[in-house]
């Protein structure tokens, strides 16, 4: 009857009691938050609240992605697939030179050396070959091409590079590289709908206090109207910007001299005295010829 009622005999009997409870040790608390089989939780919940919360985050993500295809369909109905509509950034086209280098060294002596340039230029030139040229329209010189035929395609005007004559690469290959008078080849980026107003054309100048001596062609380095106005790249798919070569007639005390030379479009309303972008109707380069 003593032990029955002894306070240490009841302790004893309350602590192996709860041994017994918990037969796993002190490692079944991670286990059974992965998965607790009394309750059937996983990671803390059932599978009807897993169930729950996959078929909210479904509905949710589903929302989301109707409203941004509704957002982009509507978006795309406003746009016009032949012309930008929004074109008050590019309104003056900039001035590129082939080849594609704002610093030129060339050494007449060494084939190797300028080879880049001239492969470049023929690379380039490809397109303007008489041959595929001659399929295109012989247009009336002086005057825009309109053309009014709806979403067809539009006609292109034919820019032979026969028309570049002693920088067309055909009788002189190396264009004028291996004589040490060089060629480079000019042409304005393509900007929908322009007509410039005047006749556009080419002016180069040396920074130097001698004038440097050059040739134009075609004609006077002019830009003819009969290649504007440019109706976009999927209307006007084989449209071919006229190009101005410039050859540069350097004499003996010419070499080994760096020139700076720009280029500036001039005689119409295009602008190219833009500070803020140096290549708005003008281009500079750096041309060094050694023997």
């Amino acid at each position: 009857f003593f032990f029955l009622h002894c306070p240490q005999t009841t302790h004893l009997n309350l602590t192996m009691a709860n041994k017994e409870e918990k037969p796993e040790g002190k490692n079944s608390s991670w286990k059974d938050f992965i998965y607790n089989p009394r309750t059937r939780e996983f990671l803390g919940r059932t599978a009807s609240s897993w169930a729950l919360i996959f078929l909210f985050y479904v509905v949710f993500y589903g929302f989301l992605a109707g409203m941004f295809s509704l957002t982009m369909w509507v978006m795309l109905q406003t746009l016009d697939d032949y012309t930008p509509r929004y074109r008050d950034r590019v309104a003056n086209p900039g001035l590129t030179i082939r080849p594609r280098f704002l610093e030129i060294t060339v050494n007449r002596s060494s084939p190797q050396q300028y080879s880049e340039y001239v492969q470049s230029l023929e690379d380039f030139l490809q397109e303007y070959n008489d041959t595929v040229q001659e399929q295109n329209e012989l247009c009336h010189v002086g005057d825009y091409f309109l053309q009014n035929n709806g979403d067809e395609v539009k006609k292109v005007c034919s820019f032979k590079r026969s028309q570049l004559r002693q920088c067309s690469g055909l009788a002189d290959t190396t264009f004028g590289y291996s004589e040490g008078q060089p060629c480079v080849l000019l042409k304005m980026n393509r900007v929908i709908g322009l007509m410039p107003r005047g006749e556009p054309y080419i002016n180069c100048t040396a920074k130097r206090d001698t004038p440097l001596q050059m040739q134009y062609f075609p004609g006077e380095g002019q830009f003819d109207k009969m290649y504007f106005p440019y109706y976009g790249k999927k209307a006007h798919p084989n449209y071919v910007q006229p190009l101005v070569a410039v050859k540069l007639l350097l004499s003996e005390q010419d070499y080994n001299v760096a020139l700076m030379v720009e280029c500036k479009v001039e005689g119409s309303d295009l602008r190219n005295n833009d500070e803020r972008d140096k290549f708005m109707g003008r281009v500079a380069f750096r041309i060094l010829v050694t023997k």
